[in-house]
């Protein structure tokens, strides 16, 4: 007796071609992902206001990191500073090649080694932006924050509160100190903010105008200080300078001292 092996119909041909194709499809796209996730500043799922955060704090003009698409999938977002402001370019995926701007690379090799050459894009307004400092996804940071303040509120529409909470931790602490006077030697409680390399003072949290803003970039050494008649005080050198301030606690003088201490070495490595 012969066996006849049942023919499959057109529309069954149809329907396994089609699962191949999505079956190779999603294969592609898993490699894709796969080799990102090794790209060291690729941040995956961090989403837009996070990254302008993150590069307008702790990023300078040229950084640039590349992340998911927060509306589609298969895509990309590279966010760019540029100057005070971030940029958003679209990166599409489609297979095992990516399309940005005008290029099409067939390889996520190739695609990295256009970055290796520091390209140029052009912003909406006309603007050239050499790409110039790709942000890592594991940043040294310290391990103590009081606040997350992002600056960018003003300048994108959102409210600060709006920022917070999808914002990761960044370099950045504010909080009121009793700050000593250079010429008369008088105790004054001021509200200090710390970003980016700039420590500023205030008269009181409520005021927008700085008594004064200290470069951190001049600063020498920053250590607890037992030579005043106040307790949990330290101070900050400067060359023409040297600044006495005292905390509520001990505790809270110690995580300025390391938020300090870590934005002076990260000052020193951007500069070796």
């Amino acid at each position: 007796m012969t066996y006849k092996a049942p023919r499959a119909s057109w529309r069954e041909v149809e329907l396994a071609e089609v699962e191949e194709d999505e079956e190779e499809t999603e294969l592609e796209n898993q490699t894709a992902d796969s080799g990102l996730s090794s790209l060291g500043w690729y941040h995956a799922n961090l989403s837009r206001h996070a990254a302008e955060a993150l590069l307008l704090t702790n990023g300078q003009d040229g950084s640039y990191l590349l992340r998911n698409s927060n509306s589609k999938s298969n895509s990309y977002s590279l966010s760019v500073r540029a100057r005070d402001s971030v940029k958003h370019f679209e990166v599409l995926q489609c297979g095992s090649y990516f399309k940005f701007g005008f290029n099409e690379f067939p390889t996520l090799k190739q695609f990295v080694e256009h970055f290796a050459n520091q390209p140029l894009i052009g912003s909406e307004s006309g603007t050239l932006i050499l790409l110039k400092h790709p942000y890592p996804c594991t940043v040294e940071e310290p391990s103590i924050y009081e606040a997350v303040r992002v600056h960018t509120a003003m300048q994108t529409g959102r409210s600060e509160s709006d920022l917070v909470p999808v914002a990761p931790a960044l370099g950045t602490k504010e909080g009121y100190l009793t700050k000593q006077g250079g010429r008369v030697k008088s105790w004054k409680t001021r509200w200090f903010i710390l970003s980016r390399n700039e420590l500023k003072y205030f008269k009181d949290k409520l005021s927008t105008e700085p008594i004064k803003t200290l470069d951190l970039t001049e600063c020498s050494a920053v250590q607890f200080d037992y030579s005043q008649e106040k307790v949990n005080c330290f101070c900050m050198v400067f060359p023409l300078r040297t600044y006495y301030l005292c905390a509520k606690t001990g505790a809270e003088a110690d995580e300025w001292i390391k938020m300090l201490r870590w934005k002076m070495s990260q000052i020193k490595k951007q500069m070796q």
